[in-house]
């Protein structure tokens, strides 16, 4: 029996429109749709989805291990997988890597549809370079275990780029200028949503904006490269 193919689906970050012809086409014809959140993506499949042919099943953080091996053996078995997250690409800072990577060992096809990316998408709007850049995901939510996480990029000359909670984004940004100095940076917020904001500033600025604010959202922070020219000149 041939092995099923693994799909690895980007879906929106946000605006519902901004998913593929190809990532609807295979959504629709799928045996089984592992997402993050099996309600949100209903949504996603109700928006652009007619004649649905998969089932859903939950992959998330909390069961990634033993659904990542129920998935391995539908594969296995010749059934075709199309995983999701909740938006953005599954495995980049979301569940997904523990299948992927089982699935290459095991010789199953891994095919990667293209689009909607948080960090890209903030990269571009922040007017920071593009040329060369760092993902680092999520900060810790510890202070001290922050700190480290951050000081390990402090010499990098590429531009960073990070995910942050609204919870923590004034936290993140404090410890990003105590480590990195009053660098050029900017805090996307949601991105491809009807008020997309996003704030271009020094850090020192940005502090002042969202220390003890309550915030929504998804938030994206792009911080300059270890350059002279992004930080702010002492007065």
């Amino acid at each position: 029996m041939d092995k099923g193919t693994l799909y690895i689906i980007a879906t929106p970050i946000g605006n519902l429109e901004d998913v593929t012809f190809r990532a609807v086409r295979i959504l629709e014809t799928a045996d089984i749709i592992a997402c993050e959140d099996t309600r949100h993506t209903q949504r996603l499949l109700n928006r652009h989805t007619d004649h649905r042919k998969g089932v859903l099943f939950a992959y998330h953080e909390h069961n990634e291990k033993t659904a990542a091996g129920k998935l391995l053996s539908s594969l296995s078995g010749g059934k075709s997988v199309a995983l999701v997250c909740n938006a953005g690409f599954p495995g980049i800072s979301d569940p997904g890597y523990r299948v992927v990577s089982a699935a290459r060992n095991e010789g199953i096809r891994v095919e990667v549809i293209p689009g909607p990316s948080a960090a890209l998408a903030a990269l571009l709007s922040s007017g920071l370079p593009t040329s060369s850049f760092t993902f680092k995901g999520f900060a810790p939510k510890k202070k001290g275990q922050r700190k480290r996480f951050l000081e390990m990029e402090k010499d990098s000359p590429h531009t960073l780029v990070f995910f942050e909670s609204p919870y923590r984004i004034g936290s993140f940004l404090k410890d990003a200028y105590l480590v990195f100095g009053d660098r050029l940076a900017a805090v996307c917020m949601e991105l491809t949503k009807k008020f997309e904001r996003i704030h271009r500033d020094y850090l020192s600025v940005l502090c002042e904006k969202f220390v003890g604010k309550k915030e929504k959202g998804e938030i994206t922070v792009v911080i300059a490269g270890n350059k002279p020219k992004f930080l702010k000149e002492k007065d």
